[in-house]
């Protein structure tokens, strides 16, 4: 296998969404802009953390979207293989900007992640199952009741080196399915369905920038509604090295 037959694979998985797509009934556009801050440490040969920031705006940087605070505990099968176990808060605003009322989310999520390498081209899948206590409101109003589901992901990271200096930019792919599960979800069982592609500078070892486009596409909860999100998707990498 080689990078084309990776970038091949890749592709498959987009022609999976478009599948996706060719059933919508409804869909709706908006622009995003998204930062995240990423950072990892190994504390041990065999423990370590994870710790992350998200701000993702609507209408690039106009009004809010969505706010998550993430944080988990690493155990190290090996350097490629992870399993992590952890707690997110999610601060979800409102679609309707008339609204003002704020959902609030906590999960608990259990992940496990593989790399590897292929030739040159780096290889990242992920599996993650998050449990979802999600707060109702209703026409802007909280309603006391919370909303349980249960949510799987898998992402594939595909990193590609385009030149021969290792200092210039890497070519990134990635693609990350969604599917949620509960009492609560009888129309949109299939949740969304994100693709990136973008360019990744590492400055250090420890620090490196993913900077490009991501599509999102999301099924509402009434099922027949759905959203597309042009994103512009920053995100910082920081892994320090503890075991110098």
């Amino acid at each position: 296998m080689n990078w084309l037959k990776i970038i091949i694979w890749f592709c498959c998985l987009l022609f999976s969404n478009n599948i996706i797509q060719a059933q919508q009934k409804k869909v709706s556009s908006q622009n995003q802009a998204w930062v995240g801050f990423i950072h990892n440490a190994k504390l041990n040969s065999k423990w370590g953390y994870t710790a992350d920031v998200h701000v993702r705006r609507n209408n690039f940087l106009s009004a809010p979207s969505f706010s998550v605070l993430r944080a988990g505990i690493t155990y190290y099968v090996t350097d490629q293989l992870t399993f992590t176990n952890g707690y997110a808060h999610l601060w979800l605003s409102p679609n309707n900007t008339n609204y003002k009322v704020v959902v609030n989310e906590n999960r608990i999520y259990q992940q496990i992640q593989l790399q590897s390498h292929v030739n040159k081209v780096s290889l990242l899948h992920r599996i993650r199952n998050e449990q979802r206590w999600q707060d109702k409101v209703s026409n802007d109003i909280a309603t006391d009741t919370i909303n349980f589901s249960n949510r799987i992901r898998y992402l594939l990271n595909i990193t590609i080196p385009i030149f021969k200096n290792k200092k210039l930019p890497s070519l990134v792919l990635a693609d990350e399915l969604m599917f949620q599960f509960g009492k609560h979800i009888v129309y949109n069982t299939f949740d969304q369905n994100r693709w990136y592609i973008g360019l990744k500078q590492s400055f250090t070892k420890e620090l490196s920038v993913d900077l490009g486009y991501m599509g999102l596409y999301q099924q509402r909860e009434n099922g027949f509604e759905y959203i597309y999100n042009n994103t512009l998707r920053l995100f910082i990498f920081y892994t320090p090295d503890f075991l110098k």
